[in-house]
């Protein structure tokens, strides 16, 4: 017998409620209720009220999502945006452009802390540290990849969306991309173009590499020399345009600074630096530590990574998955070399539970965890206290402004 299908649940997306804020939540809303229901409302503030336009929902969802279209009492860190992209239904590149610097840092601080509690078990007082160079929290990404649209623009998507918003300019780009005019090309075919500058260069259109990626994977380079110079540590750095580097020009000072306070490296110490990207960290450990061991999965990366840190005789540079790699490590149950510090910067996914019960396994003395998502790392945080590991420091850094995005350095001790 065949069953009746059910009626589809009435959508409720275009309608319009009255709200009040509430706390912030992790990834760039605030938090109303409605009908019982939770709202997640973007474009909002705390202890605002606002009417919000649902953007995904119907009458049988757990919660619903919306878009605050009208402020009715505003909150007193609520300012102008600087981006017309960046309100109701645009860009979903800016979170915080109606909140001010200082709010925002609160905000991320707030998140931090909640993802902590709720997912660690840990309270832990949090304060987000300003990076104040570039200035007003613009101008300060130097690599963008962006979408093309039908008509060959480059853009952004919108938020939740794989519809292109078109742009004429970005305000948080570095100025060499908005110098350039990649954002006045057009850009027929292509499925994505990446514009990268260096980190420390100042406002010339010369230092841009673009390049434009089409289907299959077929990438031509456009624009530049396809590689970008940085200068951190009072090192010169070398990475592909499209590698991995951080966007934001003070950042590589002040983690590689971070991490090296945290490490605490003693003499004789052997270190692993996991996810190592173009070595930053490994090459800021290697004049402290023993030797340093820098595993990357990506082979551009390494490639980076051994051109960069060519001159350090006791760094050696590992091209393999970390988790398998760890496992490797820890199966050859060779005590040599079994690391008294261990540094992670892994993706926005997280180490995960494979490669955290193999680093217990392998027992360092402390663990410096980089991490660019508060969740995973509270997540990555309880999975070290099954094995007797403990938050004992965290520093946040606001290296992305107008985002909800967020750098981390955390303490794992035993």
């Amino acid at each position: 017998m065949i069953e009746p299908l059910q009626p589809t649940a009435e959508s409720l997306v275009g309608e319009l409620v009255q709200v009040e804020v509430g706390a912030v939540a992790h990834g760039g809303f605030c938090i109303a209720r409605h009908d019982g229901r939770a709202v997640f409302v973007r474009h909002s503030l705390p202890g605002e009220e606002v009417i919000a336009r649902i953007t995904e929902g119907h009458q049988n969802s757990r919660f619903l999502r919306a878009d605050a279209v009208e402020v009715v009492r505003a909150s007193p860190d609520r300012v102008e945006a600087v981006c017309a992209a960046a309100g109701p239904g645009g860009c979903g590149g800016c979170d915080w452009q109606h909140a001010s610097l200082p709010a925002q840092r609160t905000l991320k601080a707030a998140v931090i802390r909640e993802q902590l509690q709720r997912l660690a078990g840990v309270d832990w007082p949090v304060v987000v540290e300003e990076i104040a160079d570039p200035p007003q929290g613009l101008n300060w990404r130097t690599r963008v990849r962006f979408a093309v649209d039908e008509q060959g623009r480059l853009g952004l998507r919108r938020h939740r969306s794989h519809e292109v918003i078109a742009l004429q300019e970005c305000p948080i780009a570095h100025p060499d991309i908005a110098h350039s005019g990649v954002l006045t090309m057009q850009w027929p075919d292509a499925e994505s173009v990446v514009a990268a500058t260096s980190s420390t260069s100042a406002g010339e259109s010369s230092n841009v590499s673009v390049i434009a990626e089409y289907p299959g994977g077929e990438q031509h380079l456009v624009m530049g020399t396809g590689e970008c110079t940085h200068h951190a540590l009072g090192r010169v750095w070398h990475t592909a345009a499209d590698g991995f580097w951080q966007v934001h020009p003070g950042a590589a000072e002040a983690l590689a600074a971070a991490v090296v306070e945290a490490a605490d490296v003693q003499v004789g110490d052997v270190v692993w630096d996991l996810y190592a990207g173009a070595g930053l960290f490994a090459g800021a450990l290697a004049g402290l530590a023993t030797s340093v061991l820098a595993v990357e999965s990506d082979a551009g990366a390494c490639a980076d990574a051994r051109g960069n840190l060519t001159d350090l005789g006791n760094v050696r540079v590992e091209h393999a998955r970390v988790d398998r790699w760890v496992r490797s490590a820890i199966a050859e149950e060779s005590t040599a070399q079994r690391p008294d510090i261990v540094v992670v910067d892994p993706p926005r996914k997280g180490a995960g539970k494979s490669v955290v019960q193999s680093l217990m396994k392998a027992g360092p003395r402390r663990v410096i965890y980089v991490a660019c998502d508060p969740a995973t790392l509270a997540r990555d945080i309880a999975l070290f206290a099954e094995g007797g590991y403990a938050l004992s420091r965290l520093r946040a850094f606001d290296l992305f402004p107008m985002t909800h995005h967020v750098e981390c350095v955390a303490v794992l001790a035993r």
